[in-house]
This record gives structure tokens, sequence and C-alpha cells, in this order.
């Protein structure tokens, strides 16, 4: 360079270094005209090392600056060669201390780039890398000048990126593969790796700033970003709990694109999908019709090229629109469609996705919109790629049931709207199995009810206790179904995923351990909407496959018995009919075990016996066999050797025979003991009933073994009356007026048919100390008094039953061999 245009460079004077640079400017110019190569290269080499080097001296680099935009300037096009020694200097000037120094740099890389145009996108990454850094900068001139800069290389990227070739390179024939992998000046695999690394910034500009980029390579189409969507969602997505509303509503808009993206990609490859399938039918069809006709048919040659459809996942003979906004059609001909061939990987992203549902160690600490987004893409996974959805079903289970109970509400609907699908994708598996395996699978197969069940299974709303009852008739109505088929496959209509066609990919198996595991360990969560939603998917669980899960020996059963203290009423409910469908598809051990295993727990847990021993009975006799619940209950109680706890019991199991409408039939039963069965049935709960004078009073009343019951109050005058036989007494007053008692109260009005039964009721008042349950039990004797003054004499030869009654409690006494009566052993343990 000339003395002159050194000297100014150097100048401090922004006017003066202009003078220079513009003086440098026709000095290259001149040189270019002339071909002298060689100086140029000088002018340049002394530009980067004498001035933007020159690192403690301000100006210099300033005038260097200032002199390498004016030779790009002057270079125009041939500036391409000279690039790789102009570029970084000007980049090291971006990290300078001195803030105008670093608005220089930003204006001679913005001189540099326009005159470069796509030359520039060669040196994309660490242009990039400055910008961001530059980003965040304090110096509010800084600042504006790279937003400058930041803008025109968006705009090169936009115009130039998908297809630019640099003019320095060969044309990809000519070039060695080893040289340049890359034909292309811009590259988004060697940008990704610096996209990573920048993408954990918590700067909220830097932030704004790397989501304006990635919006706009997404929207070039041939860089299809999309792809590589995995290497930078997981940053992406802690930038929605940046305090920065700015960087909130950005992120939350190319989130939204992506998702509508790989949903349009999605649609497209199922378009596709459903062509060929199409496709594939006619020309089976037309095979058939072919060979039907009587026509030789060796060999079927299609119409369309095989690579055609081949390269491009098309074979279709028809036309068909894809559904959504894609605007476009498959054609039959093998016609490219956009996305058709961009690959994304669903399964990285669900990984991505789940990760986020993990709870932090501090639970404040929680970002509410990071999860409720997660969640709201999970849920439209299950439309998108649900072949991939199956191996996170036990990550999903564990981190969104317990989102269920969240304390915002916007996280808490999405949560159970993720669960309603999941469910529902477990079922329409099941549907699926069921449409091609049938019976031959060997499983219980779904009812079609269950699929309408599933939402209540889980709602909050209606916790009754007609749920479990709901259910069964489910399950019978099933089983009813079946039964009336020939061929015991039962008739029922096709589900929604029998009509829809086959997933494009097979669809791996549920892992049910990891799944049960899952869920059991819910149990231990504090709400309640996770425990009762965790519950309802081990229910359904099950009766996909009784014979794989929950069974006897896999360790869930002392949790669901546990379970049973459970303070919420709906958790309860359901868990029993959890156990109770269990021990429908076990054998007889496994229910004996259960009834055991809960009289140990009521032994034991006195107050679950209180406050839910009457529930849990009657939710069991509901979804179970009543008289195979009570058959094992008394056998067990007639053994057991802690006599207060099977008083107890015996006076728990005796209220429910009593008022339960459950047990309604098993009442009658033992009001009509003509059969054997029937009277084994009340010799074995006289057995047990024998632990509690009083219960065994009622169920002598209940079937009617009046003479029985009289021997018994004999005894309880031989016994001590306690406060609590005396409640007891005062509380079968009471029910002898409620309706259970119907056919008792009127069987006082033949006193020749049941002369004991007047006894029993008078022996009953000589036992009640005067109070409301004597006064009235005493009037209702005194209103069919005069009758008992008629002195009928009682007809005994003409009721056969009652010498049936009689010889059942006899044949009772002998089994527990009692001396005089069986009281005698109720007063033996009473006493003791």
């Amino acid at each position: 360079m000339d003395i002159n245009i050194t000297k100014a460079l150097n100048d401090k004077l922004y006017d003066k270094r202009k003078s220079g640079a513009l003086e440098l400017e026709g000095l290259i110019r001149d040189a270019l005209a002339a071909q002298d190569h060689d100086r140029i290269a000088k002018i340049v080499h002394q530009l980067c090392h004498e001035y933007a080097y020159a690192v403690h001296q301000p100006h210099a680099r300033n005038g260097g600056l200032i002199g390498l935009a004016a030779a790009s300037i002057a270079l125009g096009p041939e500036v391409a060669r000279y690039l790789e020694e102009i570029v970084p200097p000007v980049l090291a000037c971006f990290g300078d201390q001195d803030a105008r120094v670093r608005y220089y740099a930003c204006e001679s890389m913005y001189n540099i780039a326009k005159v470069a145009k796509g030359e520039i996108l060669v040196y994309f990454n660490q242009v990039f890398d400055a910008l961001c850094k530059m980003a965040a900068d304090s110096e509010l001139s800084v600042k504006n000048g790279a937003e400058l800069l930041d803008r025109l290389i968006k705009d090169i990227v936009s115009e130039s990126a998908a297809s630019y070739v640099s003019v320095l390179h060969t044309t990809p024939e000519q070039q060695d593969a080893e040289d340049e992998p890359h034909p292309y000046a811009f590259s988004l695999e060697r940008f990704l790796p610096l996209l990573e690394e920048r993408i954990n910034v918590i700067n909220p500009f830097t932030r704004s700033f790397l989501v304006a980029w990635i919006t706009l390579l997404d929207s070039i189409p041939d860089l299809e970003l999309i792809a590589h969507l995995p290497r930078f969602l997981g940053g992406l997505f802690k930038f929605l709990s940046d305090s920065n509303q700015d960087v909130y509503t950005m992120t939350q808009a190319a989130l939204d694109r992506f998702l509508s993206e790989i949903k349009k990609i999605a649609r497209i490859k199922k378009g596709i999908a459903d062509s060929k399938r199409s496709n594939d039918r006619d020309e089976r069809r037309h095979s058939a019709d072919s060979i039907h006709d009587g026509s030789e048919v060796t060999d079927i040659t299609p119409l369309e090229p095989q690579d055609s459809m081949d390269d491009k996942g098309d074979g279709s003979g028809e036309s068909i629109s894809v559904s959504g906004d894609s605007g476009k059609s498959v054609n039959g001909d093998g016609n490219w469609i956009p996305g058709q061939d961009v690959h994304v990987d669903h399964s990285k992203i669900l990984d991505i996705l789940v990760d986020f549902l993990v709870p932090p160690p501090d639970s404040e600490e929680e970002q509410t919109e990071i999860v409720l987004t997660a969640l709201r893409w999970i849920d439209n996974f299950f439309d998108i790629c649900p072949e991939d959805i199956m191996p996170f079903v036990p990550s999903l289970l564990s981190h969104v049931l317990p989102r269920m109970s969240h304390e915002v509400d916007t996280v808490r609907k999405a949560a159970d709207k993720v669960n309603a699908s999941l469910m529902d994708y477990i079922l329409s598996l099941s549907d699926d199995n069921r449409s091609r395996d049938g019976a031959a699978s060997g499983q219980i197969q779904l009812p079609p009810s269950l699929s309408e069940l599933g939402k209540e299974l889980t709602g909050t709303q209606r916790r009754d206790s007609n749920l479990s009852g709901r259910l069964l008739k489910a399950v019978i109505r099933d089983q009813a179904n079946k039964a009336e088929s020939p061929d015991g496959k039962g008739t029922r209509s096709p589900t929604p995923a029998e009509e829809r066609g086959p997933s494009p990919r097979p669809i791996p198996e549920l892992d049910y351990q990891a799944a049960v595991s899952a869920l059991t360990l819910q149990f231990l969560n504090e709400h309640e909407a996770t425990r009762v939603a965790a519950i309802a998917w081990l229910i359904m669980l099950h009766r996909m496959a009784p014979g794989r899960i929950l069974t006897v020996d896999d360790g869930t059963f002392p949790a669901l018995l546990k379970t049973l203290s459970d303070p919420s009423d709906a958790v309860v409910t359901r868990d029993l009919l959890l156990l109770s469908q269990i021990s429908l598809h076990s054998d007889d051990t496994y229910f004996t075990s259960f009834m055991v295993n809960l009289l140990k727990l009521f032994c034991t847990d006195r107050r679950l016996l209180e406050t839910r021993g009457n529930l849990i009975i009657r939710q069991l006799c509901l979804t179970l066999s009543a008289e195979r619940i009570y058959r094992t209950m008394a056998d067990c109680l007639a053994k057991d050797e802690d006599v207060e706890f099977a008083s107890i019991m015996v006076q728990n199991l005796n209220n429910n025979l009593i008022t339960a409408p459950e047990l309604a039939d098993l009442r009658r039963r033992l009001r009509n003991l003509d059969n054997k069965d029937g009277q084994s049935f009340f010799v074995i709960l006289f057995k047990a009933w024998c632990h509690n004078a009083v219960a065994t009073f009622s169920l002598c009343l209940l079937a009617q073994a009046y003479e029985q019951a009289y021997h018994l109050l004999q005894v309880f005058a031989d016994l001590e009356m306690t406060v609590n036989m005396l409640i007891q007494i005062d509380k079968l007053v009471q029910l002898l007026e409620s309706p259970v008692f119907t056919y008792l109260r009127m069987q006082l009005l033949e006193p020749e048919r049941y002369p004991h039964l007047y006894k029993c009721m008078y022996g009953l008042l000589m036992l009640l100390p005067q109070s409301s349950a004597f006064a009235a039990l005493k009037n209702r004797l005194n209103s069919v008094s005069a009758i008992g003054y008629l002195h009928i004499a009682p007809q005994r030869s003409s009721s056969t039953k009652a010498q049936k009654l009689a010889r059942t409690a006899v044949a009772a006494a002998a089994v527990l061999r009692l001396p005089v009566d069986p009281m005698c052993q109720v007063s033996n343990v009473r006493a003791d």
C-alpha cells in the first residue's frame, strides 16, 4: 500500500480512515484491472497482519477492518479467492474489548458478506458463532450492528444455503470426495454440532437469536432440519422456562411449527401407505378374478415401473388426497411428494419428551410450561406414530399419572388427556390382537363395553360403589354373548381398530411387567386421583392379559391387599374390583389365599375393619360369589384361635348378611333350606357364628329355625349379659322392624305354625332392659297378642320344613360336639 494510505488507515479519526479506505479501494481496482493478483494478495496480507491483528492498537484495527471491507468491495466477484485470509481477522475483532472495534467488525463483515454473497456460507459456522455472542453484547451500538449483519446473513442463507456451491470448487463429478465431502457451501451437518453446543445458553437475547435462526433454517424445505430435530429439541424446550416473554412466545411458535411439520409428514407417509395397500388389494382382486374366469395367470406384471414405486414409497395405481393441509396428492405414477422421504426419529423425540416429565428433586424447580408442552406433544404422537409409543408406555405411566394430580389446572387437564389417549391406544391394540388372533390367543377377550367404561375407571367425579357392579355386568354380558354363539366366540360389531388398516410397521408388544411395576409404585402417591388411575390401569391390563400379570406369585398381591387401607373410598372400591377380577381368573387356591390374607389384614388392622369392613365385604359380594365368600370366611373363622377377633368379624359378616342389598339372594336361600346344599351352607355358617351369641341367634331367625333360636335364648339366660351383647340385641330388635324381617313379622300372625317364634320374641323382651328397643318390641308383640290368646295348638306333624330345620340344627350341634345345645359352646367361649 502507498505510504499515505497506511498513514490514513492508522489515524484516530474515522473520516481520515474512511478516506484512506476509498483510496485503497481505487488502488485494488486498478490492480485487479491489471490482473496483478500478487499485489492484491500482498495488500490483503498487510491489512490483516499489520492492522486487523494489531491487538493493542485499536485505531490500527479499525483501519484494518475498514480497509478489508474496501478491498472486498473493490474485488467484487473475485473476492472469493481472498476470503480465506480476509474473514478470520474480521472475526477475531468481534471479541475485542473495545466496543468500537466490535462495531466496526460488524460493519466490515456486513460489507464483505454483501459482496461475497453465497461464498460467505463457507464460513457460516464462524460467522454464526460470532453473531451468537454479539447478540448478548452489552453495548447497544454493537448489538444494532450485529442485528444488521444477522439480517443480511439470513437473507443469504434463505436464498443460497440449499443450492450454492463455492466458485472455488469444481463440480461434484470432478471433485475428490476426500478433499470436500460436502459439495455445498453451507452444510447442515457441519452446523448442527455448533447448534447443539449453543442451545444450552441461558441469556434471553442469545436464546431469541437461536430460535430465530432455527425457525429460518426450518423454513428452507431442501435442508430438512426436521430430520435433525432430536439433536436440539431438548435445549429448545428449556427455552420455555425463560422469564422473558418474547423468548417464550418465539419458542412456542417454533415448537408448534415443528409439531405441525411432523404431523404433515406422518399424514403424507400414511397416505402413501394407504394408497399402496389399496393398489395391492386391487391387484389381488384382479388376480383372483382372472383365476376364477379360468385364465392362465403365471405372472403379474405391474403397469407402473417398480423402481419408481420403490424409490418413492408409492405403489398406488390411483390418486388419493392426503388428509390435512398438505395440499398434495399421492399419485400412482410415482410422483415425488415433499416430505415423503424425510425421516423423523419419533423414538428419540419421545425419549426427550418423557425426560421432561420426570419431576426434579425440588418440586419448586419444576417448569410448568415445559411439562405442559411435553404432554401436548405426547398426546399428538398417538396419532403420528402409534407404533413408536409402545416402548415408552411404562415410563409414561410412571410420569403422566402423578401429573393427573398436579396443582396447575392446565397441566392436570393435559395429563388427563394423555392418560385417556394412552388407555384408548392400549385398548385399540387389544382390538387389533383380537381381530388377528381371535380365541386362539388363549387370553380372556375384552368385552366391547370396556372401552366405554375406560373413562369411568379413571374419572374422579363418579366414584360410587356401583362402578364395580357395572364392570362386572359388562364381563357377564360378554361371557353370555360368547356362550350363545355356536363357536363360543360370540358375535359383535367390528371395532374401530379392526376397521382401520394395519400400521405401517408392526407394533412391539407391551412390557406388562414393567407397566405393572410402574403402576404399583403409584400406590404410594399422596394424591387420590393418581392412585385411582393406577388401579384403573391395572384392571384394564389384567383384563387384557389375565394369565401374564398379577398372578399369585408375582409379588403384587400384598400391595393390593395393603391398598385396602387407603383413605379413599374410590381407591378401595377399584382395588376390590381388581382383586375380584384376579380371583375370577384364578383357581380355588388363590381365592382361599385371598380370603385368609384378608382376614389376617382385618385382624392386624382393626381400624380398617371398623371403617371399611362393611364396604369391603359388600363390594366383594357384588363382584364375586357371595356364598363362596361366606363359606370360605366361615370355614376360616371356625378354626380361628383369636376368639375376640372371630367374634367381631362374625358380627360384621352377620350385619351385612342381614342388611346388605347385595346379599338379598343369600338371605332368601337361608329362608328356604329345602336342599342339602342350603342346609350345608347353614351348618358352615352356624359353626363360625357360634363365636358370637347374638349373631348366632340372628342367623337362626334368618333361617326360620325358631326352635333352635329359642334354645339359644335359654343359653343366653345363663350368660353374663355384657354391655356389648345388650347393644347387639338392641340393634337386632331395631332390625326386626326393617323390611328384611317382614316375613318374620307376618309369621307372628300364625302362632299355630310358628309357636317358637313367639317364645323367641318374648325371650328377647325378657333379656332387654327398659329401653326404646324394649318399648318397640313390646308394642309389636302387643299388636298381635289377641291372636296368641286363641290358644291354637301347634301342628308340629304338618310342618316338614320345621323338621328339616330342626335336623339341620341338630346336625350343626353334632358337628360342634356340643353336649346339650350349640350355645353351651358359646357360653364357654364367652366365659373364657
